[in-house]
């Protein structure tokens, strides 16, 4: 059985990552290469229950330490019951945000700190860590475009955010690339839809079990 791979896709608010992960998930398929699109927080029922609470949280919100170990939680399960079980069967997993958002919102925008994200990651999920990370980098202004262009969505507690805390978030994926270049493919999120999922094709194309 040929080895399977965590693909996450990370970046801001309105960057595309969720356009360019379901388009992986399906060019893997069509290469008879197994492959399971979830996302963070999310992709099992209790992962989800905690996705509205973060999202839609109740009254004044969540303090900067609930939320953190609410995606912690919400994380652990995902693992637990999707994300390993599928890599085990041989099925490649392509996730929609992991582990590096929580370090970007929550530890860097939000002041918990990198390190104490880090250990939650691993009480909760064992530290698991992508095979590689594809980070969509878009302009504060393309994104903000986009995310007004969404047609009946409402912006979600964290996308109401300021443009400051965004703006930290963007600065920490930035630098959370530049610590681990070999793990983090920083792909220019602003250009065409079909050129962004050619660059990242092609950045998949030395991991085994990628053909094409």
């Amino acid at each position: 059985m040929k080895q399977a791979h965590l693909i996450s896709f990370e970046g801001g608010e309105g960057c595309g990552k969720s356009t360019q992960a379901r388009l992986l998930a399906d060019w893997l398929e069509a290469q008879g290469v197994p492959a399971v699109l979830t996302r963070e927080p999310g992709g099992t029922p209790g992962a989800e229950a905690i996705r509205q609470m973060v999202l839609d949280p109740p009254e004044t919100g969540w303090s900067a330490e609930a939320e953190a170990l609410l995606f912690a939680a919400a994380r652990a399960d995902h693992v637990a019951r999707l994300i390993r079980p599928a890599l085990a069967a041989g099925r490649w997993v392509i996730c929609d945000r992991f582990i590096d958002s929580s370090l970007a919102y929550q530890g860097a925008a939000s002041g918990i700190g990198l390190e104490q994200v880090r250990q939650l990651h691993v009480i909760g999920s064992k530290g698991l860590l992508p095979s590689k990370t594809i980070l969509l980098d878009v302009p504060p202004h393309e994104a903000a475009r986009r995310i007004k262009r969404r047609e009946n969505q409402q912006t979600d507690a964290i996308e109401e955010r300021s443009a400051a805390y965004h703006q930290q978030v963007a600065a920490a994926f930035r630098l959370l690339a530049q610590q681990e270049p070999e793990r983090f493919v920083v792909i220019d999120g602003s250009g065409p839809i079909s050129g962004i999922q050619e660059q990242v094709r092609f950045a998949l194309r030395m991991l085994p079990g990628v053909e094409g």
